[in-house]
């Protein structure tokens, strides 16, 4: 283990956390609060300790996969430690694991929420909160891959480690490249938004924040009710690019370099429009009537199944009493989740189709034994190793799942609460049902349970190895 890149490494997401934290900075100088001052402290001692730390050259810039990992999963663990204690200097979340469980929840893009009322939250406070879904979005590492000069072959081991989805490629010969160019796509994209909600008369830190929290598919709502206050118009608007922001990426510079067959050929994006589409129609179906006009009802049915299958976690209905059958098609989408590539979560579309076509394979060589069959994915064979890793990946999900839904369970609290909350953190989604549902939250679960849940969220986040990689003996060996 290369302890001194690590380090290198670390130190920069330090100085990068400092960075994001002189903009809450910013906005308590423009509406004149005193609750940026701990945001000014925090700055300060990351800008000190991340120098400290760089100037001290790595012994070795040997960077292998293990190294990559281990570097990603305590980036994001030490991002949330450090960017909770403002929020807990200020007063705003007085507990430093609730704290902590927020900024995780954001910056993994969760939106699982320990606040009941968000007008305890100061402007700086807000901006800071929503803002960590932004920053989670993309990944902290691919951002730092873009801007710094690093030199080496470990830029791939940490973007295969830190993007979401079975498997991770170039988009261009550089990685440097690749980071920039799917930066420039989120940025644009998040800028349109903000452009979109202004029309729509929202005032501009209003659409800047849901922009923000729409972008990183996260959820962090500016109200108590989340997204039910706006008007149809700017609800429709977040629909529509909770959608665009669940797509993968890769398939945004296909449209950039104008190679539209390959933008169409793309399966998973298509299983995905049509997932959601027939979703929104069978839940409109179920819930006709409940909204006054079908067009409503197609409308808050539409915006559910978008902020749940892309991992976004908005409500602008409670639809925890909604039909049975609605709630279960909701809660398939959890699982399902958003595109590879994407800012969503979830397992992926791509794997539930890998998964599908292999079973349809298995069922195939069953009666016919010496047929040989791949899976083709956009034309494409798909390598063996990815189908295997996606197999592994299901049945360490399962494990996970299983384990953190009994520790959950002894706080006593219902099943569905249970089983929904360990869904909604590990699927990164926030909302789940009963307790945990859309006008819940979860500050009543214990400090046990909070613990396991932000294990969840980063786990999930990171596609799981990433994280676990942190509990096996051989990956602190030198």
């Amino acid at each position: 283990m290369n302890y001194s890149i690590i380090r290198y490494i670390l130190s920069c997401v330090l100085e990068f956390e400092a960075l994001f934290m002189t903009l809450p900075c910013v906005v308590a100088l423009i509406y004149g609060e005193k609750q940026g001052f701990p945001f000014a402290i925090v700055v300060a001692a990351c800008l000190l300790l991340g120098e400290i730390g760089r100037r001290i050259k790595p012994k070795s810039k040997v960077f292998y996969a293990k190294e990559g990992f281990v570097t990603v999963s305590l980036s994001w663990i030490l991002l949330a430690l450090v960017g909770a204690i403002p929020f807990v200097m200020n007063g705003e979340i007085p507990n430093y694991l609730d704290a902590v469980f927020e900024v995780a929840s954001g910056l993994t893009t969760t939106g699982a929420s320990i606040a009941s009322d968000m007008a305890v939250f100061s402007k700086c406070g807000m901006f800071w909160r929503v803002f960590t879904h932004w920053i989670g979005g993309m990944g902290v590492l691919v951002l730092i891959l873009a801007i710094l000069p690093l030199s080496g072959s470990y830029n791939m081991h940490i973007m295969r480690a830190e993007s979401p989805g079975p498997s991770v490629g170039k988009l261009v010969p550089k990685v440097r490249s690749t980071a920039a160019i799917l930066y420039g796509i989120y940025l644009v994209i998040t800028c349109l938004e903000v452009v979109a909600l202004l029309c729509t008369g929202l005032p501009f830190y209003d659409s800047l924040l849901l922009s923000f929290s729409t972008a990183g598919t996260g959820g962090f709502g500016l109200l108590n009710d989340s997204l039910a206050s706006y008007s149809y118009a700017s609800q429709a608007v977040i629909t529509v690019f909770m959608i665009l922001f669940g797509v993968n990426f890769s398939a945004y510079f296909f449209i950039i370099r104008r190679n539209f067959k390959d933008f169409f050929k793309n399966e998973e994006v298509r299983w995905y429009l049509i997932i959601i589409f027939i979703s929104a129609i069978l839940i409109t179906w179920n819930i006709r009537g409940t909204f006054g006009s079908l067009g409503n009802d197609f409308h808050q049915a539409i915006l559910q199944v978008a902020t749940i299958i892309t991992t976004t976690g908005f409500s602008s209905a409670d639809f925890n009493i909604w039909p049975e059958f609605s709630k279960s098609i909701l809660f398939l989408l959890m699982l399902i989740g958003a595109c590879a590539g994407s800012t969503g979560g979830g397992f992926k579309v791509s794997r539930v189709i890998v998964m599908i076509k292999s079973v349809k394979n298995e069922i195939t060589t069953a009666m016919h034994p010496r047929s040989v069959k791949k899976i083709h994915m956009d034309g494409k064979i798909v390598p063996d190793n990815v189908v295997r890793s996606i197999r592994i990946y299901l049945i360490i999900y399962v494990l996970i799942y299983l384990s953190s839904f009994l520790i959950v369970s002894l706080d006593g609290y219902d099943f569905t609460t249970n089983f929904t909350a360990v869904a909604a953190c590990l699927n990164n989604i926030g909302p789940g049902l009963s307790l945990v549902g859309p006008t819940g939250n979860y500050a009543f679960f214990s400090g046990l349970s909070k613990v396991v849940l932000i294990f969840n969220m980063l786990a999930g986040r990171l596609e799981l190895l990433p994280i676990l990689m942190l509990f096996h003996v051989k990956t602190w060996k030198e």
